[in-house]
């Protein structure tokens, strides 16, 4: 699709790669919703590219229901979707002197990442569904899943649980709105250079960085919105996931 003119929506797009996203599709010509819990950080980016900010729990019916609204209300129908809201826990299964895994948090991972991701999707989906096609095709999703669907971490459970939840309903959402024209596809990124890694010491970062066999270093935000863009213009691409990590399989630690 050509993204100029078009209405996005950008989850968790205060930050990292969201933010990013936004301005890439924001510099295409875009109208540019940005759904985040962050309403400083929203505000700033929405105002910085000339979009809105919606403040949207991605969990909660009433919640998104009420940014699309408002999305169709400033920009019309939204066209483009890219989820990238998520949380990131590191707990073990089993802990120090055998504590459990807290059950709350492990829920409240699959909630946002897995749940939220799905809501979003089939209510955007419902509402695109009912508008005109364009070059034989009305809108593309964009999910964000992770190399830990493939290959998580210790401390990982219900981070690749919630990630691996995304790249497995890649295809069935795909095939589901094959017949409203909307395609559907996922990234799953590897080690990038987000906020909570921009706060570790250089040599910290140059130490994940290394782990990458090429290019040897972290991924830029900016590489993940290309690849975004890459998806929306190319019309073949559909119900599939695309790692974007520099070929790197992660240890266990």
């Amino acid at each position: 699709m050509d993204i100029n003119g078009l209405s996005a929506i950008v989850t968790g797009g205060a930050s990292g790669l969201g933010k990013a996203t936004a301005m890439m599709l924001a510099a295409q010509g875009a109208k540019v919703a940005i759904f985040d819990l962050n309403e400083e950080a929203g505000k700033a980016v929405a105002s910085e590219l000339g979009g809105i900010y919606v403040g949207v729990n991605v969990a909660d019916d009433a919640s998104v229901a009420a940014g699309l609204d408002m999305v169709e209300a400033a920009h019309g129908v939204a066209r483009i979707l890219v989820n990238c809201a998520g949380v990131a826990p590191a707990i073990k299964t089993v802990g120090k002197e055998n504590v459990p895994h807290p059950l709350d948090t492990f829920a409240k991972t699959v909630t946002v990442n897995l749940i939220g991701t799905f809501n979003v999707i089939s209510k955007f989906s419902a509402r695109l569904a009912a508008a005109e096609e364009i070059d034989g095709e009305r809108g593309v999703i964009v999910n964000t899943a992770s190399v830990a669907a493939y290959d998580g971490q210790i401390g990982q459970a219900a981070y690749s649980a919630s990630k691996g939840g995304v790249v497995g309903m890649t295809l069935p959402i795909a095939r589901d709105l094959a017949q409203h024209k909307i395609r559907v596809m996922t990234i799953a990124p590897g080690i990038f250079l987000t906020p909570m890694l921009e706060a570790f010491p250089q040599n910290v970062k140059d130490a994940l960085g290394a782990q990458v066999p090429h290019p040897s270093r972290l991924g830029k935000p900016a590489e993940y919105a290309q690849l975004v863009e890459s998806i929306v213009r190319n019309p073949m691409l559909n119900g599939d996931v695309i790692r974007l990590d520099g070929a790197i399989r992660m240890a266990p630690r």
